[in-house]
């Protein structure tokens, strides 16, 4: 009895039954998965009378409820479902919308002109779940829909009305097509970086790129990570997606840092000057020494902030408080989260790892010991608000630059699936993320043993309850600065692997969201901010998720290295959809030359991640073919590459890597991207999916700085002949 039970609830929190893996094999889930995931939901998973009791409860709710939590309607097709009794269908129902600008609209309706989508009897009452039309042209926005029935019964709830589509520059939609470069902002080189790129690396990079005719540079999340944890840099496990990584910063721009002689006197003492010598010549990002450099500085400045301008007198103070009030809440509860994490880690950093393991006090954001420590402590969490508003400023400086200089888009930004279970944003928000599961992904091409990913999944039960509020502040947060933006794992938007805690990666299951509503949420900010939406949609991608994406204008994701038809052959440039960013590789695959000479397989094979022997022959085997098949490719298109390059590395050379990427540009999609490290040739990926500490991961810097890579002679050559293809 309690198999069936649980399998009843599984159903009714989302929870998958079976799917479709990479092969196109059918895989039903476990009961034991099953299981795992309700458990992790918070559901009781031994007591069948409490499991028959919580979906006597989820049912009694759809069916008594006379307005849902939240509804979201386009414009042009506005009509929200609401519950009543059959035997009152003889009175009216009247509403009453109020304006998220102002204002209201009112009206009603006879509940028997409702039309009906399903009834059934609870209880030995009938009940009906009708349509109630509203206004066609109601406002796009987030109002407040409040209803009346003619037996007193009310009800509120959020009314979205939402865009058909996504925004789409109109020089898009007109058929111009765009290219752009794509980089990993801390793997740039420079004489005045600290050893990271910040953003004024971001700035050089856009005079160039704007210089030779690119439309936007693309960037890799710049999510806030952990200023007390440096060791912890994934930039797709973030403490939080509201804010910044402040080491991006560039120290030396910041209006303080002129007025600061302190701060000037630390940087230029001679061990300081070493010191940053050392991190700019590292190989690897020193993420460790690039903090100790920049906080203490950092911290100087905000002192000489508040001696200027702390008494709230200054233009500068009022733009810091205006600032303040517009992040809000949001805003607060994360710096008061990294001021209590960096007084702890002080203590010690091995048990205070995170706050699941804070003391009691400290874990609630809203208990007294977090209150008390905001009393005691003003300074300390006003420094991680300023760190956050001079991060801020320097970001949307780089935007007004792309702008100003002529750049359709700006920049393209990329918003990761999700966060560090130990961040800002699950501590903030614990009642909409579920600890006791990671997100991941079951196994493809690209990691064959399936992925976990130790990022706590939202429960999308309480994403409804919270009326869609986080998402959509998330997607706004990520599009302030932003012509572009990058859903990471677009499909989940409609469901995501969730792994139990002690179950392996290959043991998860789907848990499934609403997709139409989270897509129109979507569109609403992307209207909002002018902002174009492109969806990463690699991988096994559901039926749902591509009909959604073709119907909210979401840009799909084509790497070239995938874009193959069933016998091998590379797709034409004629081939390739319009509404999509092309691009031949990412981060998580190989450079062009790594995979050209194989040094990705070589680094897989090192690090045991071919799940067998048959397997991993295929893939060599495969490579093979490839190689051919682009050859071919290229011939096709009229762009044999020369037969001068380093035979060791199977033909690779400088005019291949030439050809393929303009191979690229002549294609249909509107959008082209080409990846920073393969100007330069360089072989070592940035990530290697399915590893951690086996890899150096998000750590690698190019080989060159950035004068040098954008500035080299075959790179003006590959702009010159990248801009006549896009424009053919």
């Amino acid at each position: 009895m309690l198999d069936g039970l649980l399998d009843h609830l599984a159903r009714s929190r989302g929870i998958g039954d079976a799917y479709y893996d990479y092969r196109g094999e059918l895989r039903y889930f476990s009961a034991a998965t099953k299981t795992a995931i309700l458990d992790a939901m918070g559901c009781n998973v031994t007591d069948a009378d409490v499991v028959r009791g919580e979906i006597e409860a989820l049912d009694a709710s759809r069916w008594r409820s006379l307005l849902p939590g939240v509804s979201v309607v386009r414009r042009g097709h506005a009509g929200v479902i609401v519950g009543l009794p059959a035997d009152e269908l003889d009175q009216r129902v009247e509403w009453r919308i109020a304006l998220e600008a102002g204002g209201e609209r009112t009206g009603g309706l006879h509940a028997v002109d409702l039309g009906e989508i399903e009834r059934r009897e609870l209880d030995g009452r009938w009940l009906t779940r009708r349509v109630l039309a509203l206004p066609e042209d109601l406002p796009h926005g987030h109002h407040t829909l409040e209803v009346r029935t003619g037996h007193g019964a009310t009800a509120s709830g959020a009314l979205v009305v939402a865009p058909a589509r996504c925004y789409e520059p109109d020089a898009l939609a007109g058929g111009t097509r765009f290219w752009g470069l794509a980089v990993q902002l801390y793997t740039l080189r420079s004489p005045g970086n600290w050893g990271i790129g910040d953003f004024a690396d971001l700035r050089t990079v856009v005079r160039h790129a704007a210089g030779q005719g690119a439309a936007y540079v693309g960037l890799n999340p710049l999510h806030a990570l952990f200023p007390s944890n440096p060791s912890h840099f994934s930039p797709y496990s973030p403490s939080t997606r509201h804010f910044l990584n402040v080491l991006y910063l560039a120290v030396p721009e910041l209006p303080e840092y002129a007025q600061c002689a302190e701060a000037r006197a630390m940087v230029e003492r001679p061990e300081f000057q070493a010191g940053l010598e050392r991190l700019r010549a590292t190989e690897l990002v020193d993420y460790e020494g690039v903090t100790r450099a920049k906080l203490p500085v950092l911290a100087l400045l905000h002192a000489e902030f508040r001696k200027r301008h702390g008494v709230g007198g200054t233009d500068r103070a009022r733009a810091f408080e205006a600032w303040r009030r517009e992040r809000g809440e949001t805003l607060r509860l994360h710096a008061l989260h990294e001021a209590v994490d960096a007084h702890l880690r002080a203590q010690d950093p091995s048990r205070y790892w995170g706050w699941p393991v804070w003391p009691e006090e400290y874990r609630d954001p809203s208990g007294t010991g977090v209150r008390g420590y905001a009393e005691r402590h003003p300074e300390a969490v006003e420094f991680h608000e300023w760190l956050q508003w001079v991060a801020d400023e320097q970001l949307a400086a780089t935007q007004r630059l792309a702008r100003e200089l002529g750049m359709a888009i700006g920049l393209y930004g990329d918003y990761a699936v999700g966060v560090n279970p130990s961040g800002s944003e699950t501590w903030s928000d614990q009642q909409l993320y579920r600890m006791g599961a990671g997100v991941g992904a079951p196994p493809d091409p690209l990691a064959l043993k399936g992925q976990d990913w130790g990022i706590p999944p939202q429960d999308p039960s309480a994403l409804v309850a919270q009326r869609y509020r986080p998402f959509r502040e998330l997607v706004s947060a990520n599009m302030r600065h932003f012509g572009a933006l990058r859903l990471d794992h677009v499909m989940a938007l409609f469901r995501q692997w969730w792994v139990p805690v002690g179950l392996g990666a290959t043991d998860g299951g789907y848990v499934h969201y609403p997709l139409d509503d989270l897509m129109s949420v979507l569109a609403l900010e992307s209207e909002r901010h002018r902002c174009l939406v492109v969806g990463e949609d690699l991988g096994t991608v559901p039926d749902e998720v591509r009909r959604a994406m073709a119907s909210f204008a979401v840009y799909s994701y084509k790497v070239l290295l995938f874009e193959k038809h069933g016998d091998g052959r590379f797709r034409r440039p004629d081939e390739y959809v319009r509404r999509a960013i092309a691009t031949v590789t990412t981060h998580d695959l190989p450079t062009l030359r790594g995979y050209w000479a194989g040094h990705d397989l070589a680094l897989r094979d090192r690090l045991q991640l071919f799940p067998g022997e048959e397997i991993r022959r295929h893939v060599y085997e495969e490579r093979v073919r490839d190689r051919a098949q682009m050859i071919a490719a290229l011939e096709g298109a009229g762009l044999s590459p020369s037969r001068t390059g380093d035979e060791a590395e199977h033909g690779y050379s400088e005019s291949l890597a030439h050809a393929i990427q303009v191979y690229l540009a002549k294609s249909a999609a509107s959008l082209v991207v080409l990846q920073y490290e393969d100007l330069v040739g360089m072989t070592d990926p940035v990530n290697v999916p399915g590893t951690s500490h086996e890899h150096a991961n998000w750590q690698r810097k190019v080989t060159v700085g950035i004068d040098d890579a954008l500035g080299r002679e075959s790179t003006l050559r590959l702009f010159d002949d990248i801009r006549r293809a896009r424009a053919s």
